[in-house]
């Protein structure tokens, strides 16, 4: 059964503490589906979902069925080439069918330069400054065509420090939020947290796109709270945006705080906002992993809310509400089955021993120089958590008849496009031009996910393992390497037993026969593979007689005992 799946830091204090008690200026600007089984279904019983067994090969995704679905049974009968009126999509394809000509209006003259891809110094600027002969204000036209163009933050922070050192340590509100913004779009953190202090020193309050950027910024990072509390600000002015209670309910989500998001959620409701379909969905992506009859009828309400106000969820956030419908209990019984996904005391004992005994103390990474850990460990602490760590080179070598560049960019860009945080762990030698290395596919890796290059007699393993860990218990892992010299490395049983508990909850494997095709993932199982009772029922992984299985793999057939009453 197979799924789709779909640094720079210190910035210059240039600026003096010149505290400015009105508006600034107004400028507003505007996140793996998996189950198998011995079967699993959801403990709700207010409404039904068929489910296929493993055995079921006739059964059919209803979502796709309903998709896929383009003519009547029967060959010769013929379907209507014209959309039903109140289809999706109807209205766009009438346009298209019946185009109406316009006037096309001429673009507008514009003044061109070109944006510098690398920081300038002081007197690069002045030049650029010199040659530019438009009537806008240079700065301003500069900073607004690099937030266009999601130019990097390097560059944009060199404009902005020249931009200080001519105005005694000044920089306009105007330039720093267009900076801000650029700071939110790549995501760095540490730099929208630098940011705020300046914004926190200089003005009293912002304008509504200063209040957006902050908390889209914050909520990545361990001052989250501090995003509420913007959010409380905006209160005092105008009621917050959809946008902005998303925001908030997203990072209270990310860092486990349930109870804030239900109460943001609630509130949100009370000021008779529609909520973002991406809000609803955040909720059913972590309930997915929580067995609590509460949450679970917290989720039940949510699709009343849905239906209540005719509101339909994309497909992406259909095969969440599916993914946790289904999660975590027997078909044969309807007992719930244990989670594969560990608890947080459990996440933290094993991060601890495999960061003291596997990263820290293990001899086969004795290439890996202590050095190179700390610059990677720093590195690491400066982004805020990812989704999915890929082991670069190991994925590059998977169809060994296409270039390695050419395989890891695939992979990047179709991950990149679900808006996941990627992280690509390589070696220096993947950016020298060769054979199986071009330049041009490794800059667009670069562009689409963080990346780090260690050095070339390095042990990618070590790096995986702290990046994944400390990105959270949502983040993924994608390598063919089964890690069972890591397991080996763990002192006892339970560490051991946790470790492979985890690996299976969190290791993706990409089983693609032929490169260039979609991604196609085995999935992950959403109970763990282990003999367990719930009392009057005993579920029992076995066996079958004609498979020779690893120790590394677990069974696919369970037997089921239940207590008849």
């Amino acid at each position: 059964m197979t799924f789709y799946l779909f640094g720079i830091r210190s910035f210059p204090k240039l600026w003096k503490s010149n505290p400015y008690l009105g508006l600034g200026p107004g400028h507003s600007y505007v996140s793996l589906f998996l189950s198998d089984s011995c079967g699993t279904r959801s403990q709700q019983r207010l409404f039904s979902l068929k489910t296929m067994s493993p055995q079921n090969t006739k059964a059919t995704n209803l979502i796709a069925k309903a998709r896929y679905l383009r003519k009547e049974e029967g060959s010769n009968k013929q379907v209507s080439s014209v959309p039903h009126f109140f289809s999706a999509g109807a209205a766009k394809k009438r346009s298209q069918m019946n185009p109406q000509s316009k006037d096309q209006a001429l673009p507008s003259v514009r003044n061109t330069i070109q944006l510098p891809t690398q920081p300038l110094n002081s007197e690069e600027w002045d030049k650029l400054k010199a040659d530019f002969k438009g009537k806008t204000s240079f700065e301003r036209f500069i900073i607004s065509q690099m937030a266009h163009s999601h130019s990097s933050v390097d560059v944009a922070k060199s404009l902005l420090a020249w931009v200080a050192a001519k105005n005694n340590g000044i920089v306009s509100y105007d330039l720093l939020v267009r900076y801000l913004y650029l700071c939110v779009f790549h995501m760095q953190t540490s730099e929208v947290i630098d940011v705020f202090e300046i914004m926190k020193a200089r003005y009293k309050t912002l304008e509504l796109g200063g209040y957006t950027l902050l908390i889209q910024g914050l909520i990545h990072s361990d001052r989250w709270r501090e995003s509420l509390l913007l959010l409380e600000d905006i209160k005092k002015v105008i009621t917050p945006s959809k946008k902005n209670y998303n925001d908030c309910i997203q990072g209270a989500l990310l860092h486990q705080d349930i109870n804030t998001a239900w109460n943001l959620y609630q509130e949100l409701l009370g000021q008779d906002i529609v909520p973002m379909l991406e809000t609803l969905k955040a909720f059913f992506d972590f309930g997915k992993d929580i067995k609590d009859d509460n949450y679970s009828n917290k989720l039940l309400d949510i699709l009343s809310y849905l239906r209540n106000n005719k509101l339909y969820p994309g497909e992406s956030f259909a095969h969440s509400i599916k993914t946790w419908f289904e999660s975590g209990q027997c078909l044969g019984c309807g007992k719930t089955i244990e989670s594969i996904q560990l608890s947080p005391e459990e996440y933290e004992f094993l991060k601890g021993r495999i960061m003291r005994d596997v990263i820290d103390g293990g001899d086969q990474y004795k290439n890996t120089t202590p050095q190179e850990l700390k610059r990677f460990e720093n590195f690491i602490k400066s982004c805020p958590p990812f989704d999915i760590v890929i082991d670069g080179l190991n994925v590059a070598k998977m169809f060994p008849k296409a270039r390695e560049s050419q395989v890891l960019l695939n992979v990047v860009s179709q991950l990149a496009k679900q808006n996941l945080r990627l992280l690509v762990l390589g070696r220096k030698h993947m950016l020298r031009q060769s054979f199986q290395w071009r330049k041009d596919e490794m800059a667009e890796v670069q562009k689409q996910a963080s990346c780090f290059f260690a050095d070339n007699i390095s042990k990618d393993d070590p790096f995986l393992l702290y990046a994944t860990l400390h990105s959270g218990n949502h983040c993924r892992f994608i390598t063919k390497d089964l890690m069972r010299d890591h397991k080996a490395c763990l002192p006892d049983a339970k560490t051991q037993r946790l470790f492979f508990k985890w690996q299976q909850g969190h290791q993706l494997a990409i089983i693609n026969r032929f490169p260039g095709s979609k991604l196609t993932f085995q999935h992950i199982l959403s109970y763990d593979t282990v003999v367990q009772t719930t009392g009057d029922s005993w579920h029992i992984p076995y066996d079958e007689d004609v498979v020779e299985r690893y120790s590394y793999e677990v069974p696919t057939k369970w037997l089921c005992l239940h207590q008849k009453t």
